[in-house]
């Protein structure tokens, strides 16, 4: 009997489910370069030959994990304005701000990347996802006054900033607080602010 397209498509996603996570476990108590193929597909609880069907080297496996955490990423960024044709950001509501739910699914991931030297372009990368990102999508809400460029890298830091001090403190905010934080700092308008600072010249 053959067996069904979904059936192996279900099966298939399993096998590299569980690869990718048995990575991201072994990277947590080591380096990567120490991990052999073997351990990951001990861990799996999997046989060589199911990893060499989907992947020739470990490389291409972690490879793969960053693909999937990067399209993720998008759609989370995007998904309070997917198909609106008008969006306003300080009509948002906070729930609308999908981005910490993504982080908080992958936390393994992003914590790894965060707390150890395991792909240490990567924090970069998410940046500039978040940078072009804005310069794509809402590049019509900048103001005219302000270089686009500048701001839109900006404002990644600052969230990938929130992100990597929501990791040191280990997730003790849930993502509904974050977001509702991240929703109030963007439309805080301290004005001109007038300070004094506890600081006087000798």
């Amino acid at each position: 009997m053959t067996e069904l397209p979904s059936s192996m498509d279900r099966r298939i996603k399993k096998s590299k489910a569980a690869l990718k996570d048995a990575l991201i476990q072994l990277m947590q108590k080591q380096s990567f370069k120490e991990i052999s193929i073997t351990d990951i597909v001990q861990l799996a609880d999997l046989n060589r030959g199911t990893f060499y069907r989907h992947y020739q080297y470990k490389e291409d496996l972690f490879n793969e994990i960053i693909d999937d955490i990067i399209k993720d990423l998008v759609f989370s960024y995007r998904e309070p304005y997917l198909d609106k044709e008008i969006f306003e950001v300080s009509h948002m509501p906070s729930s609308a701000i999908k981005i910490f739910e993504h982080v908080h699914q992958h936390a393994q991931f992003y914590t790894l990347v965060v707390k150890s030297e395991a792909s240490s372009n990567f924090q970069q990368m998410i940046c500039d996802v978040l940078r072009d990102l804005a310069l794509q999508d809402l590049n019509e809400i900048f103001p005219s006054h302000i270089n686009r460029e500048l701001l839109a890298s900006y404002q990644s830091h600052a969230i990938f900033g929130m992100i990597i001090e929501w990791i040191r403190q280990e997730f003790k905010h849930s993502p509904a607080y974050m977001a509702d934080e991240l929703f109030k700092i963007i439309n805080y308008k301290p004005g001109n602010v007038v300070y004094h600072t506890p600081y006087k010249a000798p």
